[in-house]
């Protein structure tokens, strides 16, 4: 199960794959998605295809918030994403599912007007002392939410250069200190993608992402 995230150019929206494994369904004839995006309703419920291993949904949500979510399975069961950006607790004593669609990133298209201004001629600048490094967003990274961040912030890889420094073994060691939870993730790909990520190289980041299924090749 897992959160697919790509960012549209054109609108202010993100695209999001929701997937269920087929296991966790077995014997459905449905399964919906139903969250505050669709107010709850089932009669707009978002129907998922089945395939041979999961059931699949893609929605464009609007970016810059919070989405709460789950499935319902036959009209009469529910059942929550595994792998869930984040889970809040309702007043019916269970959980509900968090999809979190951060802003899009302006940073690219100011980069590249930059680059068609003319350069101007002028005696060549002292060099600076080096900044020291700022906090990046690593919830752009496919397959970390806030819960992951907040633990690779914690073991000292707070911004996408120290993340694409990371070994593999190094960010399994930090998911399996965490717990169970945390243990089935795979960050085989988060390395390759924070190195886009660090270059600003926005394009190549989301063809990328678009071939992974929740940070895995």
């Amino acid at each position: 199960m897992s959160l697919k995230k790509q960012f549209l150019k054109s609108k202010p929206v993100c695209k999001v794959t929701f997937s269920l494994p087929k296991e966790a369904a077995a014997t459905a004839n449905e399964v919906v998605i139903l969250g505050e995006f669709n107010n709850w309703d089932p009669s707009n419920g978002v129907p998922m295809k089945v395939s041979k291993k999961e059931y699949k949904a893609v929605l464009e949500l609007e970016s810059g918030r919070n989405y709460e979510f789950r499935y319902l399975i036959d009209q009469n069961t529910w059942e929550n994403d595994w792998a869930a950006d984040d889970y809040v607790p309702t007043p019916f004593g269970v959980d509900n599912s968090v999809v979190f669609v951060p802003a899009i990133e302006k940073a690219l298209t100011t980069k590249s007007t930059a680059k068609k201004a003319p350069a101007k001629k002028a005696p060549a600048p002292k060099a600076a002392p080096k900044a020291k490094a700022t906090k990046d967003d690593l919830k752009k990274i496919e397959g970390v939410g806030p819960k992951i961040a907040s633990l690779l912030n914690a073991a000292g890889i707070v911004t996408f250069a120290d993340l694409g420094k990371a070994k593999k073994t190094e960010l399994k060691a930090i998911l399996e200190a965490a717990g169970s939870r945390y243990k089935m993730h795979d960050p085989s790909t988060w390395a390759k993608q924070a190195k886009l990520a660090a270059k600003g190289d926005w394009d190549k980041l989301n063809q990328l992402q678009a071939e992974l299924n929740g940070g895995r090749a």
